[in-house]
């Protein structure tokens, strides 16, 4: 009976496990919107200078251009280490992550789940095979953001941002240089492609609302009642097939 139980057990569970993979970057369903999203986000004239930091032994010069503010909700995102190709061949290791966010009207559209995003190393990629979906998507109420910080406190939230949710970021748009060369930033949401990322370096960074994930809970039980479940295989006594 226990050998029985225990099957079913590892069966069901590496199921939700494949489920819970498969839907763990899911927007969530049932989020409760903040009503900061409801702005446009706020681009003000600066006289900050031009400075420089050091991150990882690595010198950056960062170029203000305007101040920045930003309310979004997470639809991707990639962390960056500092080891993929194109950052390693640069020596960029201040651009902690690409996060893709929407805001406004888009945000709160209730089609918003029916469109994929994804992001590549430098891009935030979208589409949808829903008419409906798509014209009630605008374009200039989406953004991917390069985010800068040498402050591992802001380093630490950022890597912990999650799909779903609603975020906060103050701080510069910016170009920045480094030894491998420079790389500037939009100053308009309605630009397109190569270029059309926000360069951020942020000076506060903050979740407002977490997202609640129950696919990747899922996920994680599954996992562990797997691995219970395998324990609990291993330990039984040895029984010839047949037997």
């Amino acid at each position: 009976m226990i050998r029985k139980l225990n099957n079913v057990l590892l069966a069901v569970s590496a199921l939700i496990a494949l489920a819970g993979f498969w839907h763990r970057n899911d927007l969530p369903a049932g989020l409760v919107f903040r009503g900061e999203l409801a702005a446009e986000p706020r681009q003000t004239a600066t006289e900050e200078p031009p400075f420089s930091v050091v991150y990882a032994g690595v010198s950056y010069k960062i170029e203000p251009q305007f101040a920045y503010d930003l309310y979004g909700l997470v639809v991707s995102y990639r962390l960056h280490d500092g080891t993929s190709t194109m950052h390693r061949r640069a020596n960029d290791h201040l651009n902690v992550a690409d996060v893709c966010v929407v805001w406004s009207d888009t945000a709160f559209s209730s089609t918003l789940r029916k469109i994929d995003f994804w992001n590549g190393i430098f891009t935030c990629n979208f589409e949808t095979r829903d008419a409906e979906a798509w014209a009630r998507f605008a374009t200039n109420q989406v953004s991917n953001n390069h985010l800068l910080s040498a402050d591992e406190r802001i380093r630490d939230r950022v890597g912990d941002v999650r799909i779903g949710d609603q975020i906060h970021v103050r701080g510069l748009l910016a170009s920045y240089t480094s030894p491998g060369g420079t790389r500037g930033t939009s100053i308009t949401r309605d630009d397109e492609g190569n270029g059309a990322c926000e360069t951020i370096f942020i000076k506060d960074f903050a979740v407002l609302e977490p997202a609640h994930h129950g696919w990747r809970l899922a996920l994680y039980c599954a996992l562990a009642a797997l691995a219970v479940g395998l324990v609990v295989h291993l330990r039984l006594p040895y029984r010839p097939y047949g037997g």
